[in-house]
């Protein structure tokens, strides 16, 4: 019996240079699953996050269409913020696409208890817009907390620089998530907006005592649904 071919997650991947560490969504050892990468020429951190994507749609709808050619089931992103592109992505291409960790955010809303609610950390709080997240049906009056403050991370990716204090972005995590707790009492549950920040959302959860759920939990979801594993 010739053997079943596993489902191939696409990713249009930012334009970037800073490190990708196993448990970001750009380093190929995150996935248990095939996965196959486009880079989007000209989509740097700063671009995407920080002018809205401008004048990039058609260049993730090429990209889209040139992973779907290359044999990918489903299409997904290195950057929350692409939530903005949802809609027409998934308009484009005979395919599921997944643009957005934030697309966890109402479903894990859903998993509380009354008086509990989901927050969101996210590399830049001051650019993450209501439009990011009603892009992705996230109730725009979701807590929300940056880790722009921090020392490394937000620094490091943002400006797409070539090193990380992997040490020091972990601790960034750490202080965003305290901040988080302490603006808000009623957070039962995070979800991180940002795709490089799954290799810390173990320390995060440990920290805080909370659940988290970041890209690898969304995007471990979605390639399930594309290939549902098989019982005898």
């Amino acid at each position: 019996m010739e053997a079943e071919r596993a489902a191939r997650l696409g990713i249009l991947a930012l334009d970037t240079r800073f490190p990708r560490i196993p448990g970001d969504v750009g380093n190929r050892a995150t996935w248990p699953f095939p996965v196959l990468y486009d880079v989007v020429p000209g989509a740097t951190p700063h671009r995407v996050v920080t002018q809205g994507g401008d004048g990039l749609l058609d260049d993730f709808k090429q990209a889209a269409e040139v992973l779907i050619e290359k044999g990918a089931d489903g299409i997904a992103t290195t950057c929350g913020f692409l939530s903005l592109f949802q809609a027409e992505l998934a308009n484009h291409i005979n395919a599921p696409v997944a643009t957005s960790s934030l697309m966890q955010a109402p479903f894990v809303q859903r998993l509380l208890p009354a008086g509990r609610r989901v927050g969101i950390l996210t590399v830049n709080s001051k650019a993450l817009t209501r439009a990011h997240l009603e892009a992705a049906g996230v109730d725009p009056e979701t807590p929300v907390q940056g880790a722009e403050e921090g020392r490394e991370l937000s620094r490091v990716l943002i400006g797409d620089e070539p090193t990380l204090n992997v040490d020091l972005a972990r601790q960034d995590m750490l202080d965003a998530g305290d901040a988080l707790l302490a603006a808000h009492d009623d957070i039962g549950a995070i979800v991180l907006e940002c795709t490089n920040m799954g290799p810390y959302a173990r320390d995060l959860a440990d920290h805080t005592g909370l659940p988290v759920f970041d890209v690898v939990s969304f995007l471990t979801w979605f390639h399930a649904g594309l290939a549902p594993r098989r019982f005898s």
